[in-house]
């Protein structure tokens, strides 16, 4: 016999074990499933990049999340994919954009059974290609705020549950929370992207919502990926700004900042498990190089143990479908 006295691997011996002594559970509660709503009827088109995941006309769209709600999807996030782009984002406000037309249908249907996120953010509006309005040649922070806050009350006024500004302008999230205010949506809630990073992981999004930039990048808005300090700044910039839940995006490259943030701030933070992160986990599976459920859960662990109390994930209806949970 050897001495060894300490053998952790007594705690790895079996499954029945390896499940009691657990430090991370994985919650189905605190996962929210992206949709892409586009204008029409009867439309419902797999995004290429995507698998699995599809643009859909409000009608079809009621269809889907009526599908997804028996599988125990209860928390969805809303994208718009108009039919027309201006300079002033104009197809994002007012009740029959795109996205307000879905939120009310969702709500006239499931009522408060059914948690309704919406993106505020103008990308998918603008001619540009742009999170924000374009004056010479710039993104011009302050002309773009007084949209963002329309865009929002818009949304509420449709039913929306929650308010997620995407779009890294300063100053938006208490612009924002300020116009809610002055309508009467105190109890709306703003999930804000605080440390969104100008990443390559989102290239299947901007195929989705066809948002790219016409010219330039966002790099002038959204965050440098070498920095972590200045996320801290930014999410405690939209604390003081009087956001309920902030949102650091993406998620598996950033597990970091993650678990930084959590170490430093009570509110809920929320993680995007973003569409490049999606697509390649689909395409590894497709390829056979690995176990689609096994990169799943494996990632959502991860995500989850840097600190993560929310994620948003495009996973979601496959962990239900395909049972990977268990019972």
């Amino acid at each position: 016999m050897t001495d060894i006295i300490h053998r952790p691997r007594r705690l790895r011996v079996n499954q029945l074990v390896r499940d009691m002594v657990a430090e991370t559970t994985l919650k189905i509660d605190g996962m929210i499933q992206p949709y892409f709503v586009c204008e029409g009827k009867a439309i419902k088109n797999e995004i290429p990049s995507m698998p699995g995941i599809y643009r859909e006309s409000p009608d079809s769209l009621l269809k889907s999340i009526a599908d997804d709600f028996e599988l125990g999807i209860k928390r969805v996030m809303l994208f718009g994919v108009p039919d027309k782009k201006d300079a002033a984002a104009s197809s994002a406000l007012g009740e029959n954009a795109v996205v307000n037309v879905a939120v009310k249908a969702l709500k006239d249907k499931f009522g408060e059974n059914l948690f309704v996120v919406a993106d505020v953010c103008l990308c998918a509006y603008t001619d540009s290609g742009h999170c924000g309005i374009v004056a010479n040649g710039k993104v011009d922070n302050d002309k773009t705020l007084p949209v963002l806050r329309q865009m929002a009350v818009d949304l509420a006024k449709s039913g929306c549950d929650c308010i997620a500004p995407s779009d890294m302008m300063d100053g938006r999230v208490g612009e924002i929370r300020n116009g809610l205010d002055d309508e009467g949506f105190t109890d709306t809630i703003i999930m804000a992207y605080s440390a969104k990073y100008a990443s390559a992981y989102y290239g299947p999004f901007r195929d989705a919502v066809d948002s790219a930039p016409h010219e330039g990048d966002r790099r002038g808005y959204q965050m440098d990926y070498r920095n972590r300090r200045e996320a801290l700044k930014e999410i405690a910039l939209d604390i003081d700004e009087a956001a309920d839940i902030i949102m650091i995006k993406p998620a598996l490259a950033y597990l970091d900042v993650i678990s930084q943030a959590r170490a430093m701030f009570e509110l809920p933070i929320a993680a995007y498990n973003v569409s490049g992160e999606y697509s390649m986990v689909k395409l590894m599976a497709r390829e056979g190089y690995a176990d689609e459920q096994q990169l799943v859960l494996e990632n959502m662990t991860a995500i989850t143990r840097a600190g993560a109390d929310i994620i948003l994930t495009y996973h979601l209806r496959d962990i239900l479908k395909q049972g990977w949970l268990g019972g």
